[in-house]
């Protein structure tokens, strides 16, 4: 694994060989691009390093660094959805909260107090469990929510942090879909380029 420093000045990484190499193939990098090989506390030119030194093409060498062109740090990108999402699960969790403290107080009500309609007693019967459910399920989704935006800005878990925008932006799964549909949005848009995904490990 490599960092590099790009025309930029900014350090980016780490990498791994190939995607370097990939690089250079691209002309992105060159042989005097600065690498700090994992471990190492000295950044060497590209062109110093034995197995990134046998990649550079001859067209590549000498020509300038373009590595910075379009390229933004994904951990740049993913912290404003991660944070979003974090948010978003904080939210589902308060709601999972509510849900059980009505659901105690509801079957407290009824078992103190029958209306004398057996039809209305048996709702009220029926919906306490229902809503008891429905208070687990929204736990669980607030904390794959949850979970995902920690993930998303640590760049890890690219799977559960796709799952955690999706249930972020479905009206019938979030308490506030005016909220969860912008940060599933942004955050799936994010996690949809290129340069993202490909430093999520």
């Amino acid at each position: 694994m490599y960092k590099i420093i790009g025309a930029d000045g900014k350090e980016y990484g780490p990498h791994a060989a190939d995607v370097l190499k990939k690089w250079l193939a691209e002309g992105r990098i060159n042989a005097q691009t600065k690498v700090l090989p994992e471990g190492a506390t000295e950044w060497k030119a590209l062109g110093e390093i034995p197995e990134l030194a046998a990649a550079i093409p001859a067209e590549v060498a000498a020509a300038p660094s373009s590595f910075s062109t379009g390229v933004t740090p994904a951990t740049g990108q993913t912290n404003g959805p991660g944070i979003a999402l974090i948010v978003a699960g904080s939210l589902y969790l308060l709601l999972a909260c509510f849900r059980f403290l009505s659901t105690i107080v509801g079957f407290g009500f009824a078992a103190a107090q029958r209306s004398g309609n057996p039809e209305l007693d048996r709702i009220f019967a029926i919906a306490g469990p229902i809503n008891l459910a429905i208070g687990v399920l929204t736990l669980v989704l607030g904390l794959v929510v949850l979970f995902g935006g920690i993930k998303m800005r640590q760049l890890k878990s690219y799977g559960l942090c796709m799952t955690a925008a999706i249930i972020a932006m479905i009206p019938c799964t979030f308490p506030c879909c005016f909220i969860g549909l912008p940060i599933g949005i942004w955050a799936i848009v994010i996690l949809s380029k290129a340069e993202v995904k490909s430093q999520f490990h």
